[in-house]
């Protein structure tokens, strides 16, 4: 993403929804861990972990999407250029099939 686009409403919400779910999966992570016993996550170790999401976000992966379509002869990012950027991490790429799956069934 250019840096003109950081400011936009789109980009914001974005923003919002990532540190809504890095919230939750450390709040998960830490539940099953029983760590929430004697310790917790500050909103500003949330906060940072989602800057450093989303500037690996920006950084390499947005332009991985954009060549993956482009060399498919499209404008549009689709389930399967995510599926290919995630092709060299076997883990996350079953889980992400079968969200397409699901997400292709419903």
């Amino acid at each position: 993403m250019a840096s003109d686009e950081s400011n936009t409403p789109t980009t914001d919400k974005l923003k919002a929804a990532l540190w809504l779910s890095v919230g939750r999966l450390v709040d998960a992570a830490c539940a099953s861990q029983e760590l929430q016993k004697t310790s917790n996550a500050t909103p500003q170790f949330i906060a940072a972990l989602t800057q450093m999401v989303w500037a690996q976000i920006e950084g390499c992966v947005a332009g991985d999407l954009e060549a993956f379509a482009r060399h498919a002869g499209r404008t549009i990012i689709t389930g399967e250029d995510v599926l290919l950027l995630a092709r060299r991490h076997e883990g996350l790429r079953l889980m992400l099939k079968s969200a397409q799956d699901e997400e292709r069934a419903a």
